[in-house]
């Protein structure tokens, strides 16, 4: 062959596994040696493999790339080598930090994680430990899941890093810490001074949390030893609690009463049980008490702090402002045609349907998209905004409801989405209780901020609107709520609930999903009540058999 060297014929061998690293033995004739994959040897043609570029691995993962690389990071975790497991996820950095913590703070030790049967790319694994504080031991159990992903750049199999796959219940910049509670425990009280207890009521436990933040201090309790979860900043911004994990040693609880009725409150967890992605709320009209929340997803106060398109029970508010503008009147003739085109976007009803000479009060049973959107030329881009906030009260974050809440949102757009807006769609966000609110705002005539705890408690002051809509305007509100619930879109679901009431259904569309979230708004006599199904499709047979039934529990 000439000059050129020969290469010995390399004799297959099994690659041997030392500590998690796979070495792979070369052995030529005349010598013995060994390398690790990227030893540099020079191939036949004279290049070094260290000049050749390495092919970049795409595509799904296999099964064996999940599995290894979950084995991989749950192992060295469980064996508290903290930088090979920060290491084997996509952010290094901040895996490290909080999987030191894990030890340092929170003084979990003993860690067993023991992983599951993968769905996909997803690992599910279980954790064993025990929490140890100054001579207290507190076995501590619970179930986390990890994700596997492959790193663009060279396509290496890596753990997708997220806060939750230290826990499920932190979001990322929390912390666990063990130590003395930073506010003592409270006993809280429904309105005729019975124990509420995620024992009684499933979905009360953020309501608890968020009272023990906001009343813990002045209770007059005291604190005791527990692993909890300290919110940061990203989390704090969406009005999210510290939560108690495991009490290591009880502290001494000050007590809170709330305005929560016992029974509607049973009433309300019983109903959302019954349907999946579900949240309700009641509250007194003629005082904002709130008597019953409750939410099928017992980990997120959606009744509370949902942020969530309302669909058309929005047009409530919008007809509110059309009346008072003098653009619309309950037994006048009111345009639904099929379509309606604003700001280059074509509007249509449902299934396409027109109502043809009609009056505004059948668009509004109905729930005719066009009627409203027809209107959008006539409004200035910041009218709803300003109805919606100066008659409702909605969207000026000054509720003081006693624990965290979100105010609802009805931000000024233009165009397209303006008139998106008038229809509960485009910006406009809210959740049960503010929907439950508009509805008791209407039936009272004055927005009342709805609470939780009475502000005689602690002083606060109780958000007010600027102005209280004309009585005209109520009036023919009511007319068009009542005649919904009687003859339009809410008569199935208001079937049986007697007495002085009015209704209005809605659905709203959301990107990637199949279904719309199915709302629905109501009131009877003094109770009003609001509830969404996410994903569950036209609120008057998904949110509306949920809403009646409270109002009809309700007496």
């Amino acid at each position: 062959m000439g000059n050129r060297r020969r290469v010995a014929e390399r004799r297959k061998t099994r690659p041997a596994v030392i500590g998690g690293v796979i070495a792979v033995v070369v052995v030529g004739a005349g010598a013995g040696a060994y390398a690790l994959y990227g030893g540099g040897a020079a191939d036949d043609d004279g290049t070094r493999a260290s000049d050749q570029k390495a092919e970049v691995k795409t595509g799904p993962l296999s099964p064996a790339e999940v599995t290894t690389t979950a084995r991989a990071f749950l192992t060295a975790w469980q064996s508290g080598k903290v930088p090979q497991a920060a290491a084997a996820t996509d952010d290094a950095s901040a895996a490290q930090r909080l999987l030191t913590g894990y030890t340092k703070d929170a003084h979990i030790k003993g860690v067993t994680l023991t992983p599951g049967k993968p769905t996909g790319d997803k690992v599910p694994f279980s954790v064993k430990g025990t929490v140890s504080y100054k001579g207290t031991d507190k076995p501590l159990t619970y179930a986390g899941a990890l994700t596997v992903v492959r790193r663009a750049a060279d396509g290496k199999p890596l753990v997708d890093w997220d806060a939750a796959v230290v826990h499920p219940d932190l979001k990322d910049g929390d912390t666990l810490v063990t130590g003395a509670a930073g506010t003592p425990p409270v006993k809280a009280l429904d309105r005729d001074g019975g124990e509420l207890t995620k024992d009684k009521y499933a979905s009360i436990g953020p309501i608890l949390d968020g009272l023990r933040e906001k009343y813990g201090k002045v209770a007059g309790g005291k604190a005791g030893i527990e692993l909890r979860v300290v919110r940061g900043k990203a989390a704090k911004a969406k009005n999210l609690s510290d939560k108690t994990l495991l009490e290591l040693s009880e502290g001494t609880p000050g007590t809170v009463k709330t305005t929560l009725d016992p029974a509607l409150q049973a009433a309300a967890e019983q109903q959302v049980a019954k349907k999946a992605r579900s949240s309700v709320a009641v509250v007194r009209a003629s005082t904002g008490e709130i008597l019953a929340a409750a939410n099928a997803s017992p980990g997120f106060n959606t009744a509370f702090q949902g942020s969530l398109a309302p669909g058309s029970t929005m047009k409530v508010i919008t007809s509110s402002l059309l009346l008072e503008k003098g653009l619309a009147s309950a037994d006048k003739k009111h345009p639904c045609p099929r379509y309606f085109t604003y700001g280059h976007w074509k509007f249509q009803n449902l299934d396409k349907f027109e109502i043809k000479n009609g009056t505004f009060k059948a668009s509004f049973a109905r729930s005719c998209n066009t009627a409203f959107i027809s209107q959008a030329p006539k409004l200035k881009n910041d009218d709803l905004t300003k109805e919606a906030q100066q008659v409702y009260g909605l969207g000026l974050n000054n509720w003081a409801i006693g624990v965290p809440s979100f105010d609802g949102a009805v931000p000024v757009q233009s165009a397209a989405q303006m008139g998106a807006s008038l229809i509960g769609q485009g910006g406009v966000r809210m959740n049960p209780l503010n929907m439950a609110s508009v509805s008791a705002t209407i039936k009272s005539g004055t927005f009342r901020q709805p609470y939780l705890v009475s502000p005689d408690v602690d002083g606060r002051k109780l958000a007010k609107a600027s102005r209280t809509m004309p009585a005209s305007t109520q009036s023919q509100l009511r007319e068009l709520m009542s005649y919904t619930a009687a003859y339009g879109t809410a008569a199935e679901a208001m079937a049986g609930v007697g007495g002085d009431v009015g209704a209005k259904t809605g659905s709203a569309e959301v990107d990637g999903q199949k279904k719309p979230n199915g709302w629905f708004t109501a009131y009877r006599g003094d109770l009003a009540a609001a509830g969404v199904v996410q994903q569950g499709g036209h609120g008057g047979s998904t949110a509306g058999p949920i809403v009646a039934a409270l109002l009809k529990a309700g007496g």
